[in-house]
């Protein structure tokens, strides 16, 4: 990492996810996500922004305001990896959050507020976007390395992305009407300590912990909200068409992203008027669902990972509707196709909203649609969440005390565009015969088009669905040590090979910390806030590793080392 006195006054400094430049960090002129100096500054200034509304609602008595919890984990939200790269968007959540934050002041008190930090208390953005620009380079990450020192401003962020990924899937179960007391109230409180003048890396490291156990209940919170509304995944085998020559012919829209609700009123509206709805991306899974999969019209999926979105989308004959992350800027040749539904934004895409989709509606009758295919569709079978996994529990069981089964792998995460992460495909198909693979969120991409057969009647492959779905994992997991009469997790015979991108990945590889499961191998390349110092103590207590090569990593597992 550069010193400190070389990044100070950068245009932007950011490394939140795994393909920041060099693996260091993005200085400018603008990120590897292609967000601008000024978009990066104004989710700093957001960011500051939750901080100093935090630092005052933590001190204010009694029922929190309407809508505040909402309102923290959607902005929250905005600030991820590929969310939103509009500025207008971002601007109207600073002044949203001053306003409130205001507020709360004028309600608390001065006694009340004894002890909030001066600059927070004081924090007033500008009226205008350049202004707000220019007080972001207050806030600027490498600002606080001569200060605090790398380690400490680092594992700082990394309780910081934690909270940007756990309030993402806040986000979501909020969006089907769940909340969590608990969660909400921790959320506001961690950002609160991020702001603590003096912090230890021991304080630093049981809040990222902390973090990682709430997060544990949020995708709880989330699997509940999914199964109750949408029923639970099955087995399913789904259309793929891995590009547009092998799609089903007729007007199409094609949905992106996470979101189960946005995809259900699309599906709603559509019906009866002769349009296709395809998935794309994490939205997969979705076609297992049988409250989304009953919908005739809901195809199939098409393209791949977010990582080839401009090559699939510009080959897509209709609008494409971006419902969450992962949204890379469109290029003129299909910006105008693009509509998005908030947290997301970008400059140029149009918002949309569940309530109302007859704009997206009408852009898929004026398109051209899908002409005859001239390939044939490839196949997936999906649906392998935990009732599934746990309905066939006990041939699982048997097979592993029998010697059948040796070893399950959950080989899951994010994909991206590095060629390092062509591992994962590697180690998947070396993986031996006997043992099962789990996989979920859009890693499974870089394994899913490989035949691995069969094992005691079940696929080999076990696809559990989105990186939302990862709390299956861990029901799967948890209900395993019972059933083998094990004490631990870690006595499982079970190997975790996480592939991280941004900050989703980051609060579940903090929740796995937090069950005290060790010896998770983590790639392509470890985060770059994880200094020396904060990768010998994750290695000291947990084993955390770094990928080696596939085959030396496989023969490690399988050793059970």
């Amino acid at each position: 990492m550069a010193a400190a006195t070389d990044i100070e006054n950068a245009a932007m400094y950011c490394f939140q996810c795994e393909q920041t430049f060099k693996g260091v960090a993005c200085t400018g002129p603008r990120g590897v996500c292609l967000k601008e100096p000024n978009v990066a500054g104004l989710q700093d200034h957001l960011i500051h922004g939750l901080q100093a509304l935090s630092a005052v609602a933590v001190r204010v008595a009694g029922p929190r305001p309407e809508g505040q919890d909402e309102f923290v984990a959607k902005a929250t939200f905005a600030t991820l990896t590929n969310v939103n790269f509009s500025p207008e968007d971002l601007a109207v959540m600073i002044r949203e959050c001053y306003e409130r934050k205001n507020r709360l002041v004028k309600h608390a008190g001065a006694a009340a507020l004894d002890g909030v930090p001066a600059d927070l208390l004081a924090w007033k953005p500008g009226t205008d976007i350049a202004t707000m620009c220019e007080q972001a380079r207050a806030f600027l990450i490498s600002r606080r390395f001569a200060k605090l020192g790398q380690d400490r401003v680092c594992l700082q962020e990394l309780l910081v992305y934690g909270l940007k990924g756990a309030c993402a899937y806040l986000h979501h179960a909020m969006e089907l009407g769940r909340k969590s007391e608990e969660a909400s109230v921790f959320i506001l409180q961690a950002f609160a300590f991020v702001q603590k003048a003096d912090p230890t890396v021991p304080e630093l490291l049981s809040m990222c912990l902390d973090c990682g156990r709430h997060n544990l209940e949020i995708m709880k919170l989330l699997d509940e909200a999914h199964t109750t509304t949408f029923g639970h995944p099955e087995p399913t085998k789904v259309h793929w068409a891995k590009n547009e020559t092998s799609a089903l012919p007729g007007k199409a829209i094609l949905v992106s992203g996470h979101d189960l609700p946005d995809l259900e009123a699309l599906l709603k509206q559509t019906e009866g008027k002769g349009i296709n709805v395809w998935t794309h991306g994490e939205m997969l899974p979705c076609l297992a669902y049988p409250g989304l999969k009953k919908y005739k019209h809901l195809a199939g999926h098409y393209g791949t990972a977010w990582q080839n979105q401009r090559k699939e989308f510009a080959a897509f004959p209709g609008p494409i509707l971006m419902t969450t992350n992962c949204y890379i800027p469109a290029p003129d040749s299909y910006l105008s196709r693009v509509f998005c539904c908030a947290p997301t934004g970008g400059v140029g895409v149009k918002l949309a909203n569940r309530k109302d989709f007859s704009e997206l509606i009408k852009a898929a009758h004026a398109a051209p649609g899908f002409p005859a295919p001239t390939t044939e569709p490839a196949s997936l079978t999906i649906g392998f969440a935990r009732n599934t996994v746990l309905g066939v529990a006990d041939k699982v069981v048997a097979a592993a005390k029998s010697g059948a089964l040796r070893r399950i792998f959950l080989i899951g995460g994010c994909d991206g565009f590095a060629k390092e992460r062509n591992y994962y495909t590697e180690f998947a198909e070396k993986v031996p015969n006997d043992c099962l693979i789990l996989t979920l969120a859009c890693g499974k991409f870089k394994i899913n088009s490989h035949d691995y057969g069969t094992l005691g009647g079940l696929p080999r492959l076990l696809d559990m669905g989105q990186c939302n779905d990862s709390y299956s994992a861990v029901a799967v997991a948890v209900a395993l040590v019972g059933a083998l009469n094990l004490s631990d997790v870690n006595e499982l015979p079970l190997s975790i090979v996480l592939s991280w991108f941004e900050q989703k990945a980051v609060v579940v590889l903090l929740s796995l910390l937090s069950l005290g499961i060790r010896r998770i191998y983590v790639g392509p390349r470890l985060p770059a806030f994880f200094t020396p110092a904060i990768l010998k103590v994750l290695g000291d207590k947990f084993d955390l590793r770094p990928l080696g090569t596939p085959e030396a990593d496989l023969a490690t597992m399988l050793a059970g080392k």
